[in-house]
């Protein structure tokens, strides 16, 4: 076993609320999709496509207009106008049906639970004001990024926002150019290792 494989993935940070997502299934595994991603970005873009829709979605999605839910079948045009897209079904050939579609139409999709399908994982994430971190195994185990997010949550401290809202307020006022301004943010940052 290579004990020094690296993760190759590269993190980004999306803006879901100028991106249109596409979910397709409203069961159990979709409603895992949809809750991870509103807590996260409450105000993303999201259709759902589905033939029957759990209570627990009407329920999450009440007074969101930022989330459509159209009961039925998919079909390849739920995906016109689309950016990203979730299959979540229990059906792994409808999900590998969906992967296939959004690819022939360049689209970046996740399948649940069949990561060699997936151009995309939702990594665990912890929220602190405007800090966010996301931790990925790579696949390899979801279990531990949950752990380790309930390590962080633990660990940041909650007034981890005004924090952050006095370094902006700092760098703002900080003169000289980019180099400079990175070593007196850097000397100002250092005791938080400490």
């Amino acid at each position: 076993m290579n004990t020094q494989q690296q993760n190759p993935l590269y993190p980004i940070f999306l803006k879901l609320h100028q991106l249109e997502m596409l979910i397709v299934g409203a069961g159990e595994v979709g409603l895992e999709k949809m809750s991870f991603i509103l807590k996260s970005s409450p105000d993303a873009n999201i259709t759902i496509v589905a033939p029957e829709i759990r209570e627990e979605i009407t329920e999450l999605i009440q007074g969101k207009d930022n989330v459509t839910v159209i009961q039925k079948p998919f079909e390849v045009s739920d995906l016109d106008g689309k950016d990203l897209v979730i299959a979540a079904t229990n059906i792994p050939d409808l999900n590998k049906e969906v992967q296939a579609a959004a690819k022939a139409k360049g689209l970046l999709v996740n399948v649940a639970d069949t990561p060699a399908l997936c151009d995309f994982y939702l990594g665990s994430i912890v929220t602190r004001g405007n800090l966010k971190v996301a931790i990925s195994t790579n696949g390899k185990s979801p279990t531990f990024a949950k752990r380790f997010r309930q390590v962080l949550e633990a660990t940041l401290p909650e007034d981890t926002a005004e924090l952050l809202n006095n370094l902006k307020q700092i760098r703002d006022r900080l003169t000289g150019d980019f180099s400079e301004k990175v070593k007196q943010l850097n000397a100002i940052t250092a005791d938080l290792l400490k």
